[in-house]
């Protein structure tokens, strides 16, 4: 799948986030001009996720990653409120629980991964155990390298098996961070949100940055591609993301599966349920009679 944007890292780019914009907004001036458009983005991936459910022929796999408060919560919220829940998973990984933490470090994620026919989101995912035990010191440089090469293969393995996955950076400077952590202590409402953690790991912004660039560099892939999302402007990183999305979406040309039988000229309100149902059977018998064998010889 090719997909074309700016904000798409290519393979073995160098990153350097200080060289990209938090706060770009594109071709809008404002959350209002921006408004139309993402409610039209939010119908064509419903009505893209329709085809995508029905036709149980491909996934898809969206990874959230960003600093805290870089705003994974409410990009799910803003840009899937019209996805049919039916066609729609999420998942947050956290620090690994106890039994997570005896196993290989995919392990968790892999049982995660969403099924043909539905939409899987990671809210955080498995980067994070290349990115946190790196930062902290528990893991070097030469583990961490491992671990994304793991990671490039068992994506390839997903894509293989009919999974897209789109991979999302929501970049937000540090300045902002500080504004959103600081409108949380003093609303009550968003209080709840806090965390020590949220406090002890501002000190370690520097590493972060490093981190999230060495990730981006190494395991950003045609078939598994990372975007830098400019994310100081909720709205517009709303905008940014779902344009991809349903670009991405497109390209599968996905259509509905033809049906197991001739369903016109049935008129319920002037049959009767028992004919109706013979009516419905008998084409349905015929149509698989008519059916070619798998391994008939194709007419030349």
């Amino acid at each position: 799948m090719k997909l074309k944007s700016d904000y798409l890292v290519k393979p073995h780019t160098k990153v350097r986030l200080s060289h990209l914009s938090t706060s770009e907004t594109g071709d809008f001036h404002d959350k209002d001009a921006a408004e139309p458009v993402l409610a039209k983005h939010r119908e064509q991936l419903d009505a893209l996720q329709d085809v995508l459910y029905a036709s149980q022929s491909r996934a898809v796999l969206i990874v959230l990653q960003g600093m805290d408060t870089a705003g994974k919560d409410g990009t799910i919220r803003h840009i899937f409120s019209g996805i049919n829940p039916q066609g729609c998973d999420v998942a947050s990984f956290k620090v690994p629980t106890p039994l997570e933490a005896r196993h290989e470090f995919l392990w968790r994620c892999q049982a995660q991964t969403p099924p043909r026919g539905m939409i899987g989101i990671f809210n955080r995912s498995h980067y994070e155990d290349v990115l946190s035990p790196r930062v902290h010191g528990l893991i070097g440089e030469k583990t961490a390298r491992r671990r994304m090469d793991n990671i490039n293969g068992w994506e390839q393995t997903l894509v293989d098996n009919g999974v897209v996955i789109l991979k999302f950076f929501l970049h937000i400077s540090r300045e902002e961070q500080t504004s959103r952590l600081q409108a949380r202590i003093d609303t009550p409402g968003k209080s709840w949100k806090l965390s020590p953690a949220d406090f002890a790991e501002r000190k370690f912004w520097p590493k972060y940055v490093d981190a999230y660039e060495d990730i981006l560099r190494h395991t950003s892939h045609k078939h598994a591609p990372w975007f830098v999302i400019p994310a100081d402007n909720k709205w517009y990183r709303n905008v940014a993301i779902s344009q991809i999305l349903v670009d991405a979406m497109k390209g599968l040309k996905l259509e509905y599966p033809k049906p197991t039988f001739d369903p016109s000229g049935i008129k319920l309100t002037k049959e009767s349920a028992d004919s109706t149902a013979k009516k419905v059977e008998a084409r349905k018998n015929r149509k698989s009679k008519n059916a070619p064998a798998a391994d008939a010889p194709k007419a030349t």
